[in-house]
Parts: structure tokens; sequence; C-alpha cells
């Protein structure tokens, strides 16, 4: 399900994206039409995208999620609608590939979780996915590719 997870330091990313605090049950109705906002934002200020779009969490509560959906851009972007300059911080992460559908992700995110806390880490409360390769490379969801990053807190700090 994933890839054995490592440790490494990310380098500040700019990104823009679109905040979003959502009931749970609505992410499949913003998800496409939010990605679609994004793309079109950074395309026609010609700074992006620059690698795999991806979702910011920032809060997960049983019925509500608290987030971004992102995009890396080559320089910051301007506001235009919902769309806002931000970026991913440097910062001390576990990754790991999850490879199949999007429906598994939270099982995923447990066994991530878990090997997380057996190897002596401690989670920050935020975490990001980048969606490498989903359902535009082709129904086989088997084949889809989804990086799982969550930072980590390191003597008191994240």
């Amino acid at each position: 399900m994933i890839d054995t997870p490592t440790i490494l330091k990310t380098g500040h990313q700019l990104t823009a994206v679109i905040r979003l605090t959502i009931q749970r049950d609505a992410i499949r109705n913003v998800m496409g039409p939010g990605i679609t906002e994004l793309m079109a934002v950074v395309v026609s200020q010609g700074i992006g995208p620059a690698g795999a779009w991806f979702t910011h969490h920032f809060r997960i509560e049983p019925d509500l999620f608290d987030f971004e959906i992102g995009v890396p851009v080559t320089s910051e972007a301007t506001p235009m609608g919902r769309v806002t300059p931000s970026y991913l911080p440097a910062v001390t992460v576990a990754r790991t590939v999850y490879h199949g559908p999007y429906e598994c992700l939270a099982d995923a995110w447990g066994e991530f979780d878990a090997w997380i806390k057996a190897n002596g880490h401690t989670p920050a409360t935020d975490l990001w996915e980048c969606y490498v390769a989903g359902p535009e490379t082709g129904s086989d969801s088997t084949k889809w590719r989804t990086e799982l990053n969550r930072p980590l807190v390191i003597s008191g700090t994240q």
C-alpha cells in the first residue's frame, strides 16, 4: 500500500492556493472546480504549474476539512478570485508514496502514522498530499500515486 517512509528536510516552496473550510462530505464537489480555477490562474500568470498539485490540510475533524488546494509556482502568485499566494514550509517531514485509489487514502494515512509513531517521531498537526499520478493518467487506480507528507515536531518546533 505505501512505500517505505523516509525522513527528509523540505525546502521552502512558493505555491498558489485556494483555502477552503468545508464539510468532509463536500470534498468531491469542491476539488475539481478548485483545481480547474487554480490551474487557469497560474497558467494565465505564466508561473506554473511547477509540480504536482496538492492539498495542505491544517485541521481535519470528523466532519470538517480546513485545507488549501495548491500547486507549486515559479514566482509569487498575484491574487485573483479565490487564488492567493502561499508556500509549503521548509520543515522536516516523514514522506511516503501511496499506490492506489483515493478512497483508500485514509487507510494509507493510518499505516503511515503508525510507522511514524513506531519509529519514535512526533507528527505535527498539519499534513499534505501531492497527487503525482491520478485519474488523469488512466482508469487503473492501482497505478495512481499520492505522496504523503507529515511534518515532524523537532525539539518543540515543526
